[in-house]
């Protein structure tokens, strides 16, 4: 579980605590970074540098068990692989805990549930690489 600040789900100055959360790191030509994030009130897209300031704040001012870790995953490789079905989205007796996207599922022809190779911080698992919070 991680704290993010500046999300549309908690208005004044206190996080959003995720179990995981997406975003899109975007390098552009020019080598200004921007992030993508549906769920923030920061501009759209967001500079790398405005983001990190002010979403992620600084590890030094958060309890060591919420400091984030990351998994970057290529653009190519998410859209290819990843598959949800949003059982995660449930509660025990099959009720949604908040109402579902209004688009499809997402799937693969391998796979229609494979969240937990994405958000998994094991390196051995899943796509892409996993980072301790090093985003610099």
């Amino acid at each position: 579980m991680i704290p993010i600040w500046k999300q549309q789900a908690r208005s004044g100055d206190g996080p959003v605590i995720w179990d995981y959360h997406v975003v899109l790191l975007h390098v552009s030509s020019g080598g200004q970074s921007f992030i993508y994030d549906l769920d923030t009130v920061l501009p759209f897209p967001c500079p790398f540098d405005t983001y990190v300031e002010d979403a992620f704040k600084s590890d030094e001012d958060i309890h060591p068990q919420f400091r984030r870790k990351f998994r970057v995953i290529r653009a190519d490789s998410y859209l290819k692989n990843f598959a949800s079905d949003r059982s995660h989205m449930k509660d025990s007796s099959g009720n949604w805990r908040e109402p579902p996207p209004s688009y499809p599922c997402i799937e693969t022809g391998d796979s229609k549930m494979n969240l937990n190779d994405f958000i998994n911080m094991d390196p051995e698992v899943g796509w892409g690489a996993t980072d301790d919070g090093g985003l610099q």
